[in-house]
């Protein structure tokens, strides 16, 4: 089991880096006390969970409890036998930005609901130094925005290229049936030579061959994928980089039982030949009386 101990200042970002690490498929505890870090390990262990990954967001917000830090550590390295391994993560930022951030939000520093909040600030980071001083990775937040925070993590604790961490749904569906709300990107291939017309190919759906190579043996649809191709290879790397995860590309014939579902798996197929991480949907295949596909 691999755990990572997000600590640090308050204000520096750490709700935030535990939906990072949450996103990532981490399981994710904030302010748990230190001294239920080794048992919670063990609970996960021999319950056999299934969880290899765990963030827990640990501070000063524990009163008294975080004193029990340095024992939690040592109860941690005596699981090494477990394959249970840890690493901190401290988030720091400058003295005058995280002033700036509670007095943007309002809210009231921990160690300072009496007092400024500077000297909430000044008595936190002389309680945290030591652990700041043992802590794995120190990242400052001062002058990143979210979005670099996330690269960031993900660069240290993932091995996850940047289009690796996108996940690119597919969908397909029949204009007759309503446009799905959930989309990104929409595209109308009701242009495309319709199997609908052959009596044979007509009971088909888009997941039978006959229907993909009528639908797939004309230039214009060649033509069209390709260009759908180029272009998503474009987009792709610009989202990423704003920080999306999730991608939802719908594609529309007029039923969404032929054209559309062929266009939908073609699609998938070669971005999954990339290495992009893919799964594929037919929503409207059911209104021909067939049953659902998906593909990872």
């Amino acid at each position: 089991m691999r755990i990572v101990i997000v600590t640090g200042m308050s204000g520096a970002g750490k709700t935030t880096a535990l939906k990072i690490f949450e996103d990532a498929g981490f399981y994710c505890v904030d302010n748990l006390p230190p001294a239920f870090m080794a048992d919670f390990a063990q609970f996960c262990i021999k319950r056999d969970m299934g969880i290899s990954q765990v963030a827990l967001g640990i501070d000063i917000r524990g009163g008294s409890m975080f004193d029990d830090f340095a024992y939690g550590l040592e109860d941690l390295e005596n699981l090494a036998e477990m394959s249970v391994e840890y690493s901190i993560l401290f988030l720091d930022s400058a003295n005058e930005v995280l002033m700036k951030r509670y007095k943007e939000t309002r809210h009231l520093h921990p160690l300072a609901k009496n007092d400024l909040i500077s000297v909430g600030i000044a008595k936190e980071r002389a309680l945290l130094e030591d652990l700041r001083e043992k802590s794995t990775y120190i990242v400052d937040t001062s002058r990143i925005l979210p979005r670099q925070l996330k690269e960031k993590i993900l660069h240290i604790f993932t091995d996850q290229c940047n289009t690796g961490r996108l996940m690119i749904n597919i969908l397909s569906f029949g204009f007759k049936h309503n446009t799905p709300d959930e989309s990104d990107l929409v595209f109308d291939v009701r242009f495309l030579p319709n199997p609908f017309y052959d009596p044979v190919l007509k009971p088909m759906t888009g997941l039978e061959k006959p229907v993909q190579d009528f639908v797939m043996g004309h230039d214009v649809s060649v033509r069209f994928l390709e260009s759908l191709l180029a272009m998503l290879q474009f987009l792709i790397p610009h989202y990423v980089a704003e920080g999306k995860n999730q991608l939802i590309i719908s594609i529309g014939c007029t039923g969404g039982q032929h054209r559309s579902v062929t266009l939908a798996q073609e699609l998938g197929n070669s971005l999954i030949m990339q290495n992009y991480r893919v799964t594929i949907h037919h929503r409207d295949i059911n209104h021909a009386g067939r049953g659902t596909a998906t593909m990872a």
